[in-house]
């Protein structure tokens, strides 16, 4: 037993000092990309890393308080939380009380403070998931009992997303609760109905609406346009290509003169590949692989289904939103306004990811053999 505690604890040293590697290449590297244009915006260089610096405090502050809650009090509260972050979820859909950005009504403003009760929506869809998965265990091959409702808050939770909109977030969710619902061993039948339904109402929901249909074309051709619709994508691979091995220095990057758009969040990839090239990339990709694997092993050595589905379900969304991030910057995906987890700048987001962070480290804590 102590062998294995031992073990466990030594696995989340690596998961946290991988996590640490990506916030410090990410404070860099915001700076790098953003200075230009904070700059011109608002006087000043190091705006956006005076903004991620109090981010990444809270986001500490959020880690050490969720680390040490009781389980069992967490537990007892789960389902208020996720109805609470449903609630202010939906809050966005009112227009006196949300901001549109970019064309999505995502952020609400409240006591001066603006954020995305998304982020906290999806921390809180994970740990109800994995909430349900482990009370309703012994259920798993009920349709009704056990596998519908967890459906239902997934479609309702992906709905009010999809409004918003923020097609990428609702991909994201339903594909790492897919995930865990596999892993639960729920009823192939059931697993195969939901992907029949949700594979062609994705492409629905695509090519029912013009600017997700116009974004796919973009994806497939963005020199049909260079200098509309295709312009981003082409700026991010010009990006990428001139960093070559080695990259042109950091703080040397030449599309952050305002050839590259967002590029100190959607697209701080193209930016990272252009300054520190290949050599870097590489190695960026590596800690998120790394961070996958760890947080697996992690997951695995739990012999609670709270405990195992919650961190599963914490690395899995955090591995795949990166995914989405480093295949929209290479030109793989269409462009989805995914972060790159604790490397973009986004306060929410991070927040968010380091509360997840926190939630693991207090599974380590309570761990018994």
């Amino acid at each position: 037993m102590y062998s294995e505690r031992k073990n466990l604890v030594s696995n989340l040293k690596i998961f946290l000092s991988i996590i640490f590697i990506l916030l410090l290449v990410g404070t860099i590297f915001i700076y790098s990309a953003s200075s230009v244009f904070a700059m011109e915006r608002f006087g000043s260089a190091i705006y956006f890393v005076k903004k991620q610096l109090i981010g990444v405090l809270l986001g500490f502050i959020a880690m050490f308080i969720i680390s040490i809650l009781p389980i069992n009090l967490i537990k007892k509260f789960v389902p208020l939380i996720f109805f609470c972050a449903l609630i202010l979820t939906a809050f966005t859909l009112v227009p006196s009380l949300s901001q549109q950005i970019h064309g999505s009504r995502r952020w609400l403003s409240l006591l001066g403070f603006t954020f995305q009760p998304s982020e906290i929506l999806k921390y809180a869809l994970i740990v109800y998931v994995a909430f349900l998965l482990d009370k309703k265990s012994h259920q798993r091959l009920s349709f009704l009992n056990s596998y519908f409702p967890l459906l239902l808050i997934l479609g309702i939770s992906a709905g009010i997303l999809l409004k918003q909109p923020d097609f990428g977030l609702a991909v994201a969710l339903f594909v790492t609760v897919f995930i865990l619902l596999f892993i639960a061993k729920f009823r192939t039948k059931y697993l195969f109905l939901t992907l029949l339904f949700a594979i062609p109402t994705a492409f629905a929901l695509i090519f029912f609406k013009k600017y997700r249909l116009k974004r796919i074309l973009t994806f497939l051709n963005p020199w049909d346009d260079p200098q509309g619709a295709g312009f981003q994508i082409i700026q991010s691979l010009i990006a990428i290509g001139s960093g070559g091995f080695s990259g042109i220095g950091i703080s040397n990057s030449k599309q952050k003169f305002f050839y590259l758009p967002m590029q100190h969040t959607d697209f701080i990839f193209s930016i990272i590949a252009e300054e520190t090239g290949l050599f870097g990339s590489a190695i960026l990709i590596l800690l998120f692989v790394l961070f996958l694997f760890f947080g697996l092993k992690i997951a695995w050595k739990f012999n609670d289904n709270f405990y195992v589905f919650s961190t599963l379900g914490f690395v899995i969304l955090i591995s795949l939103q990166g995914l989405i991030n480093l295949s929209v910057a290479i030109g793989i995906f269409p462009t989805k306004g995914i972060g790159l987890p604790f490397v973009s700048y986004g306060n929410s987001s991070l927040i968010c990811s380091l509360a997840m962070v926190g939630l693991i480290i207090n599974f380590v804590r309570n761990y018994r053999n």
